[in-house]
């Protein structure tokens, strides 16, 4: 089982270097970013699993950089900051954060508050941890599909959440009311946007035909359908 990644994105070198060796002391898998560019850059290569972001960033403002993430990226996303004002904290969390961590810290709380968050956002094991369906097998184990041919591609947690929510109910009208209730979070546009562009990198990930997808289904104003058979191993 691949351990998670966690990006840490602080222009501190120390507070980076505290926060790695904490990390991966603890079995994670770490990537350090002293700037937002450098950070956005690696994310076209790499999934993470979750983002240390600090909020004052050189090049970039750390807040939007936070919205961003947590509608398009999939990962959770906790803050960093030396800013302890109640209106920073909570612009934060409104913007799509799921933990806001004051400096200074002890590096073992974040450690704690990291596993928490992967075992909330992790849904209730099951007895199987692999599907097949369409020719794709999917490891949850490892948060990897796997084509025919044996090639794999990684999805972040938040993307098999969704997937797995799919592969539960196949050929069944999962609504938008349905995926809040299952996967949490405040119902509304951010929501709403954060489901699609989850549902689209899964698309992407699949290889559907973005015009004409034959197993995630668009129903217009009803929700998402799964067309796969699906086998849980």
């Amino acid at each position: 089982m691949t351990a998670p990644l966690v990006t840490i994105l602080d222009d501190e070198p120390a507070i980076r270097a505290m926060l790695s060796d904490a990390l991966e002391e603890a079995g994670f898998r770490t990537m350090g970013f002293a700037r937002a560019t450098e950070f956005e850059a690696a994310l076209k290569s790499a999934t993470p699993d979750v983002c240390l972001v600090d909020l004052s960033l050189p090049d970039r403002d750390g807040l939007t950089l936070v919205h961003r993430l947590a509608l398009e990226q999939g990962a959770t996303v906790i803050i960093i900051s030396g800013r302890a004002q109640v209106q920073d904290r909570v612009t934060g969390l409104e913007l799509g954060a799921d933990d806001y961590i004051i400096k200074p810290f002890d590096p073992s709380e974040v450690v704690a508050r990291i596993r928490a968050r992967l075992r909330r956002d992790r849904p209730a094991q099951q007895a199987s941890e692999t599907a097949r369906f369409a020719g794709w097998t999917a490891h949850f184990d490892r948060y990897i599909l796997e084509d025919e041919m044996g090639r794999e591609t990684p999805f972040s947690h938040a993307e098999g959440e969704v997937l797995r929510l799919f592969l539960n109910r196949p050929k069944r009208l999962i609504s938008r009311a349905v995926m809040q209730e299952t996967l949490g979070g405040a119902a509304g546009e951010s929501f709403d946007r954060a489901m699609d562009v989850r549902i689209s990198r899964l698309r992407t990930k699949l290889r559907e035909d973005p015009k004409n997808p034959r197993l995630i289904k668009t129903i217009y104003g009803a929700g998402y359908i799964f067309l796969g058979e699906v086998r849980w191993n």
